[in-house]
């Protein structure tokens, strides 16, 4: 199947799911409500087991309703936000699951308060779906680490791992993956649709995304945008595709263990 028809008929099938799964966790949270789960620890631990289940098929609900972006080359709308701050916000939250990986997590801000262009839901994809990655294939004793600074007239966002890398034949088609199905590579690797689609976003802000690994030793994923701002539009439509469930637990829900979404655990 050609790509424009992937990405024509992904967010039709995600229309689908979305539809059907806010029922299914309806009727969940019904049967096996909050007070319940936190008065029996059993209860609570085969109940995350549905939540977690539920924030992962969420989240590929939300790269298939984004595919339409891969084969749409329009810049996206920009809006002037201090990116420190956002990114560190996200960093925060990411660090505080790290633990449940077992694997340390380090965020250095070398830019400070910085006010810059940018797609702000595009961007945390973009960071949700690079740290998913570096969580997902570091192992315990591992660490993840993420830098923000500035290089002349370009701001660089830097996500590295110290996981089991990426074999060279890979890193030919890793920003296309989803268009060559490997049913050899080892679980868990979904459908390819992440690093394509964080390309894109990089590339509708203006920016670029850059990738080395080696196998065995990690991998290192590079963020550039320019340093500018823009004059903002006078309205923009947003939608909130996380429909109000934790936006960190759906940004790694494949990354993170069941544990992670025990009632108990949110608390």
């Amino acid at each position: 199947m050609e790509k424009e028809q992937l990405s024509s008929l992904f967010p039709q099938i995600a229309l689908q799911m979305r539809c059907a799964l806010s029922n299914l966790h309806m009727a969940v949270a019904s049967l096996v409500p909050a007070e319940a789960r936190e008065q029996n620890q059993a209860l609570d631990e085969r109940a995350a087991v549905l939540d977690q289940s539920f924030y992962q098929l969420l989240r590929l609900v939300n790269h298939l309703s984004a595919a339409m972006y891969l084969t749409n080359s329009e810049p996206l709308s920009l809006h002037n936000r201090d990116i420190g701050d956002m990114v560190g916000e996200l960093c925060t939250q990411a660090a505080s699951l790290a633990p449940f990986r077992g694997i340390s997590f380090r965020f250095e801000n070398m830019l400070g308060h910085h006010i810059c262009a940018m797609a702000p839901d595009a961007l945390e994809q973009l960071v949700y779906n690079l740290l998913s990655n570096a969580f997902k294939f570091t192992p315990r004793g591992g660490s993840v680490a993420v830098t923000l600074q500035q290089k002349g007239k370009q701001i660089l966002l830097t996500v590295s791992d110290t996981g089991c890398g990426i074999p060279p034949e890979q890193m030919d088609h890793l920003f296309g993956s989803y268009l060559y199905p490997d049913p050899m590579r080892p679980l868990p690797h979904g459908l390819g649709l992440g690093l394509p689609l964080c390309r894109r976003f990089a590339e509708g802000q203006g920016g670029a995304l850059l990738a080395r690994s080696t196998p065995g030793e990690g991998s290192v994923f590079t963020l550039s945008l320019p340093d500018r701002l823009v004059e903002e539009p006078l309205s923009d439509f947003h939608v909130d595709y996380s429909g109000g469930f934790s936006r960190p637990l759906l940004g790694l829900a494949d990354a993170l263990p069941a544990k992670a979404f025990r009632v108990r655990e949110q608390e």
